[in-house]
């Protein structure tokens, strides 16, 4: 069962490897995604744009009247460009440039959202200078293991991500007391990848706590839970779509949403990642005294995950996807041992020329590539449908 409009014969003189996004499945995420946030009156969403920033995804999400969660004054910039309503963006990031402060205040964002009280500091004559009040929202960890790889868990202690538990009532108290800026309310981040929706029932618990405790301070407006949502990279196919109504119902169950209040949430990977493919060509097939190869055109400079994290992404044989499987260690032309996809995979028979599409990799793929052995940066092809 192949749910992905793979057009291989519209790919005729298209240089491999390139990514491959087919809009259909976005944009029916992107319908489950505004049906469940229309169920939850509370709830305003953001997209996370590390997660992909190809402008024409970008485009689509805007039109679907998602905001915009930025960790930089590029991604701002790449967000308004492509129709993201500055009042919907915030704003994080553990270290902000006094220029991308200034860039987000000028351009009216919605809101920051503040890793440490240092920071606090210079926003706060940032926005002097500029004559502004941005809204904060202050990071808090809290302390909820998200179980997931130690490379992408960040609401832990002593973390150079956001505010330790026990700093609350300072930090809130110092933004209160400053006239150039207005507390807004708080904002959570534990990590992403996350398919255990009791992880984000322990942490609506703690946020209720976190918010109780600010509150004796001053109103807490606005709670930001993060995202985190993550997909089932082994099954694209029958699972196109990720558990948007477990995610938003657990939180509409667990927090304790006062009249007035919002509650924000940053998805990124839930939304892109099962729309986008990576497309690439078998160089060669190398036969060792126990195991073979498929050595690709891809590869860890194109899709860095599986060598960061050791992620699992599904890879499928376009040009042949009925043969009678094999097994291999399908790696890429990087000159370092971790260039590996996978190993001992099976996967229909591979030739010299077959074309391959490794799945789910519009999340943290195209946006991390890079240049080394000096390889050109993959391009991208965007299906048709209008």
């Amino acid at each position: 069962m192949m749910t992905g409009n793979f057009p291989i014969e519209q790919w005729e003189g298209v240089d491999t490897p390139f990514y491959y996004y087919d809009l259909s499945i976005l944009d029916s995420t992107l319908q489950e995604l505004n049906t469940r946030i229309n169920q939850f009156p509370a709830a305003a969403v953001h997209y996370a744009v590390k997660a992909c920033a190809t402008p024409e995804i970008l485009r689509r999400i805007a039109a679907a009247g998602i905001g915009a969660d930025c960790v930089s004054g590029g991604e701002i910039r790449a967000a308004i460009e492509a129709g993201i309503r500055p009042d919907k963006i915030v704003f994080a990031g553990v270290a902000k440039a006094d220029w991308e402060i200034e860039y987000a205040i000028k351009h009216g964002i919605f809101c920051f959202n503040v890793e440490s009280q240092a920071e606090v500091e210079v926003i706060d004559q940032i926005a002097g200078q500029l004559g502004a009040q941005p809204r904060i929202c202050l990071r808090i960890n809290p302390q909820v293991d998200a179980h997931t790889h130690a490379k992408i868990t960040t609401g832990m202690k002593e973390n150079k991500f956001g505010i330790q538990m026990s700093d609350l009532e300072e930090a809130v108290q110092d933004v209160v007391q400053r006239p150039n800026l207005s507390f807004a309310g708080l904002h959570f981040h534990i990590g992403s990848q996350i398919t255990d929706m009791q992880v984000f029932a322990t942490l609506c618990e703690r946020i209720n706590e976190l918010v109780e405790r600010a509150q004796q301070i001053a109103p807490v407006q606005h709670i930001n839970v993060g995202g985190g949502l993550g997909i089932l990279y082994e099954h694209p196919n029958h699972f196109p779509i990720p558990d948007f109504q477990g995610y938003f119902d657990t939180y509409q169950k667990g927090l304790k949403v006062q009249p007035g209040q919002t509650v924000h949430f940053e998805l990124g990977r839930s939304i892109v990642a099962q729309c986008g493919n990576l497309i690439t060509r078998v160089l060669y097939v190398k036969k060792g005294e126990q195991k073979q190869f498929a050595i690709v055109d891809a590869g860890m400079t194109d899709l860095m995950r599986p060598a960061l994290y050791g992620a699992f992404h599904r890879i499928e044989n376009l040009s042949n996807p009925d043969a009678e499987e094999e097994t291999y260690d399908i790696v890429g032309p990087i000159c370092e041992s971790s260039d590996v996809f996978v190993e001992g995979y099976q996967i229909a028979k591979v030739q010299r020329g077959d074309i391959l599409a490794i799945r789910s990799a519009g999340a943290y793929g195209e946006v991390m590539a890079s240049q080394y052995n000096l390889r050109r940066l993959p391009g991208h092809v965007v299906s048709s449908l209008k």
